[in-house]
């Protein structure tokens, strides 16, 4: 497969609401929607959309939010054979998207957190081109993706978008994942999180780490790059904002795209913006994803 993807899997219960409610405040909810989610698993459907064979590994319940998420993948055309299906609930998260496009989230991780290591996650990963991974709300699920890490080939390329739940873990936790990425997807926030540092300097530290690029998404400036030959800007293209669930994951699908079809840092930086801008003008993480045909 081009990439096979690794990460939380998740029902996404959205409600717009026209701002987000400050402590004891009430504010009506306008729209109710669900989708499937999961930043891996969101990144992975975009890229079954723009074309490459994809997998996924993670966990359901055996529930019908755990059908739901299944069916989806399978109408993306990814291979679902990576996915566990455990006794329990399936993830859920409960997202507030504000009339501005910004959301608030708030996961149960559910039978994400049981997780664990099996030979097989080898096995069905050691092809791959690209490995993506992407957070659990648990620690011992980030164990697990480090060994399945140190136990691929060095021909499995490794794509990381660690979100805020792993870069408040900080760098020493996420080093033996970063020092192996041919990609790091960070936001200004979580990698301020993970070095301490503003995204310039904390890009150039994970270079010295031993990451080949560093992704840095910057909402509607764009996005800044950095690999071991300079840093480069990109800009954003300018659209009407809709919902931001799911851009950065959109963002990832667009950048692994242009890597695996031959462009360089650049262009895939505008093909990740590209991706992203027409993901943000419909409502859920997925909805928006384009085909090749439409980037």
């Amino acid at each position: 497969m081009d990439v096979i993807g690794f990460g939380a899997l998740n029902l996404d219960r959205l409600y717009r609401v026209e701002r987000l409610a400050r402590e004891g405040e009430h504010v009506e909810i306008l729209k109710f929607e669900e989708f499937p989610g999961g930043s891996a698993a969101n990144t992975i459907a975009g890229l079954a959309r723009l074309g490459l064979d994809t997998g996924f590994i993670g966990a359901i319940g055996n529930d019908s939010e755990g059908k739901i998420l299944l069916d989806d993948f399978r109408n993306y055309g990814v291979n679902t054979d990576g996915i566990s299906i455990l006794e329990g609930r399936t993830g859920i998260v409960i997202g507030f998207v504000d009339s501005r496009g910004e959301r608030t989230l708030y996961p149960y991780p559910g039978v994400n957190n049981r997780l664990e290591f099996k030979n097989e996650l080898v096995e069905y990963s050691k092809n791959a081109r690209y490995l993506h991974l992407s957070s659990f709300v648990n620690d011992r699920q980030l164990e697990v993706q480090k060994r399945l890490v140190a136990l691929l080939p060095e021909r499995v390329k490794i794509s990381f978008s660690p979100g805020i739940l792993y870069s408040r873990r900080g760098l020493s936790a996420l080093l033996p994942i970063i020092e192996r990425s041919s990609v790091v997807f960070l936001n200004a926030s979580e990698i301020r999180a993970i070095t301490g540092r503003d995204y310039k300097k904390g890009s150039h530290l994970l270079i010295e780490k031993g990451a080949k690029m560093i992704a840095i998404t910057l909402g509607d400036r764009g996005c800044y790059l950095r690999d071991t030959e300079g840093e480069y800007r990109v800009r954003a293209e300018s659209v009407e904002v809709v919902d931001t669930t799911g851009a950065g994951d959109a963002f990832s699908a667009g950048f692994l795209y242009g890597l695996i079809s031959g462009r360089d840092i650049v262009e895939s930086g505008r093909l990740g913006n590209r991706v992203a801008a027409l993901c943000i003008q419909r409502f859920g993480a997925r909805a928006g994803l384009p085909t090749k045909g439409e980037v």
